[in-house]
């Protein structure tokens, strides 16, 4: 028998939850250089927390493969940073009178089918090129709600592999060979 005890790499670059962190950052830096200051601490603060949970989705996913107490952590790190993205996007539009949408709005409705759609980030950044600071925002946040849902989804399969397989101490365990108990 030769198991390995730590798997290849997972490729997540295939999850959805990651392929949505990559188009919120790429929509999150446009946004932040059309209507921010670029020496504004929220600048920097938007485009930090976007990147915090696309890199945190990334480690997560990968440490996975050794610690799923970590796979969890960190993916908890990553909803930590966008939920903190969705306050700053939410504090912009509420400081500047913007709309912030309705969430049975035909906007979010559309933006909610849009986004479920379509995980190619320079199609938002384009979509984005035409529009005022009041919908990429909205857009953003629409986004930012879906990927609180891909985030939970991923940690409850993280919590369900780990029923079904155990962990690293499990695994190395039962690799050892049985004659030392004799």
């Amino acid at each position: 028998m030769n198991q390995q005890i730590v798997q290849a790499n997972y490729n997540y670059k295939e999850l959805l939850c990651y392929k949505k962190a990559v188009v919120i950052y790429d929509l999150t830096y446009h946004f932040c250089n059309r209507f921010l200051v670029k020496y504004d601490r929220t600048f920097n603060q938007m485009i930090q927390a976007a990147r915090s949970g696309k890199q945190n989705i990334v480690e997560g996913s990968i440490d996975k493969s050794s610690s799923y107490e970590m796979a969890i952590s960190l993916i908890n790190v990553a909803r930590g940073s966008y939920k903190e993205l969705l306050e700053d996007y939410t504090d912009y539009l509420r400081a500047r009178n913007l709309q912030l949408w309705d969430f049975n709005s035909k906007e979010v409705t559309a933006m909610r089918k849009y986004g479920i759609e379509h995980y190619d980030p320079q199609t938002f950044v384009r979509l984005a090129e035409n529009r005022n600071d009041e919908v990429i925002a909205n857009m953003v946040i629409v986004l930012l709600y879906q990927e609180d849902t891909l985030l939970m989804r991923y940690l409850n399969s993280i919590e369900n592999e780990f029923q079904l397989n155990g962990g690293i101490k499990e695994k190395m365990y039962s690799l050892r060979p049985k004659t030392w108990l004799h």
